[in-house]
């Protein structure tokens, strides 16, 4: 995250509004669609910002994937229609900045996605209480890389947790099981 991106990034989408209401996103790039769907931003149960985060859904090559980015509540019937059907869903497991671990594995049930991504896990703990609480519901695969490639073909039979290893330098905690 910045608030100055490099000015040579030629597409700047973010996930809040800037000015008179909520970030709008519908932008085609090559044969990317990247579209938004607005969350709410709570503290403690408060509203503190409504409309200030986005769920981003990239759409290319059948494939579509959804990156919710900090979310903070639980989503409502309209924000499920709005989305729509996510491939690939990317959620953050932190588990106090955002949702609780719960909650986000609730969230990953619901939506069934073929591939579930955890993200913000800044150590094996909460990554850890994240896949003991939906391994009953989704296979579990642990890379060992922080890549991995896909396509609508090679998309598991079942729902399936990946877990990519953060790159060394990023800052964000040790690898899964190393602690």
């Amino acid at each position: 995250y910045t608030t100055a991106p490099n000015p040579a990034i030629p597409h700047v989408l973010r996930g809040w509004g800037e000015g008179s209401g909520p970030a709008s996103h519908y932008l085609e790039v090559g044969d990317v669609l990247i579209r938004n769907v607005t969350t709410d931003i709570y503290s403690g149960g408060v509203l503190i910002e409504a409309d200030g985060n986005s769920i981003f859904i990239f759409e290319m090559a059948g494939l579509c994937i959804g990156h919710v980015g900090h979310l903070h509540h639980t989503l409502t019937p309209e924000h499920i229609a709005a989305i729509g059907r996510l491939d690939i869903l990317m959620i953050p497991v932190d588990g106090g900045l955002t949702l609780s671990i719960q909650g986000i594995s609730d969230l990953a049930r619901q939506f069934r996605s073929s591939i579930i991504l955890p993200m913000h896990w800044f150590s094996g703990f909460s990554l850890q209480r994240f896949v003991d609480n939906i391994s009953a519901s989704f296979a579990v695969d642990v890379h060992e890389g922080s890549e991995f490639t896909v396509s609508l073909a090679t998309l598991p039979a079942s729902p399936t947790v990946i877990v990519l290893q953060p790159e060394l330098g990023t800052g964000f905690g040790m690898g899964f099981g190393d602690n």
